[in-house]
């Protein structure tokens, strides 16, 4: 059993709580790792807020996390001990039927273990202070040491640093993924992003990538505007800035409507104005952010009958363990950027001021 530190969450809506924890050896197909680095998400703050319905608590949080492998478990065979990985909250069995069909990244296999907060086996590698603490989206990176699935790794160039990797975890892999993947934006197109935060950001890359050649950015921030402009966007508006719906001015400067359109918020409202703002015939829109339990999306099926097509995406469309490596190789080769989507590298401790930092859009 290692004791190290890590970041409890003890009860929905109270800071984070560092303490030390006991973390137990990995069992049969399972990988101890000792996270180096790891991000924050908007996920893991939906989670402690309490209003996620799958949420358990006490729970050790995290998701976005990247680490080296300290010991594995029985008929563990696709990593070893001092290997480098990104924990996956999405795993690849290969087996399952979702696996084998190459229109989804979804795996299944320890799909319901997860979301009840605990290992394959139904029991957790955390205690504290004699509790047992539960495991979140199968990583638990807020621990200097997690327990993962072996389906739940990959392993990556020896050589990437580990505080950039680490978002590839996540945030940037489901960006990239939305456009390159899901919409599948040619070039030539015109796109909207709605919401400029790390997402957005790598949705607009990979739109850029793509060839687009009209990326229009849209966040109620304008401090976000410049950002966005260094990832590809060629300009942003503000829906405040307008007296009509934001769907209207979009399609009044783009002769009708965009050709792809992006909600990387969760909100409800913006991701009918997201599919209204496409053209008709074949506006596609990708709905990127996760809105509330009980939520609903509305809009008249007129939009529908005319030709725009409303997708979704998690984690981009990624085959996790086969993508994730790849992703690391494309940025190691200055493909894609990850560095520029890091505005402040804090220790551990402090790390209820990074939760402070991306409420306060910084």
């Amino acid at each position: 059993v290692i004791k190290c530190k890590a970041a409890v969450a003890w009860e929905a809506g109270k800071p984070l709580s560092l303490e030390e924890v006991e973390v137990a050896p990995p069992k049969a197909h399972e990988v101890r790792i000792k996270i180096v680095a790891t991000a924050v998400c908007h996920t893991d703050a939906y989670t402690l807020s309490g209003a996620d319905p799958e949420g358990c608590f006490p729970v050790i949080l995290g998701h976005e996390g990247a680490g080296i492998v300290e010991s594995v478990g029985e008929g563990v065979t696709k990593v070893k001990p001092g290997d480098t990985v990104i924990p996956l909250y999405i795993p690849q069995c290969g087996e399952c039927k979702f696996c084998k069909n190459p229109k989804t990244n979804l795996c299944q296999k320890i799909r319901i273990t997860q979301g009840k907060g605990v290992m394959p086996d139904g029991t957790s590698r955390f205690t504290c202070k004699g509790k047992q603490i539960y495991h979140f989206m199968g990583t638990s990176t807020f621990s200097e040491y997690t327990v993962v699935a072996d389906i739940s790794v990959a392993k990556i160039d020896a050589a990437a640093p580990l505080d950039k990797v680490c978002l590839l975890g996540c945030g940037i892999s489901t960006g990239y993924g939305a456009a390159v993947n899901t919409a599948k934006v040619e070039r030539g197109s015109t796109c909207a992003v709605f919401g400029l935060g790390g997402v957005g950001l790598a949705v607009i890359m990979g739109c850029k990538l793509a060839g687009a050649s009209r990326i229009i950015g849209i966040d109620l921030n304008k401090d976000k505007y410049a950002k966005a402009k260094e990832f590809g966007a060629t300009e942003c508006i503000s829906p405040q800035d307008f007296k009509k719906p934001i769907q209207e001015v979009l399609a009044e400067m783009t002769d009708g409507g965009v050709d792809y359109s992006f909600e990387c918020i969760g909100n409800v409202g913006v991701m009918r104005a997201a599919l209204e703002a496409c053209h008709k015939g074949w506006g596609v829109s990708v709905i990127v952010g996760v809105a509330a339990a009980g939520q609903e999306i509305s809009t008249r099926p007129f939009q529908l009958v005319t030709g725009r097509t409303w997708k979704g995406t998690a984690f981009g469309g990624w085959k996790s363990v086969d993508s994730v490596p790849k992703l690391v190789t494309e940025y190691m080769s200055k493909k894609i950027k990850v560095d520029e989507f890091v505005t402040h590298t804090l220790p551990f401790d402090k790390i209820n001021e990074a939760f402070e930092l991306m409420h306060a859009g910084k």
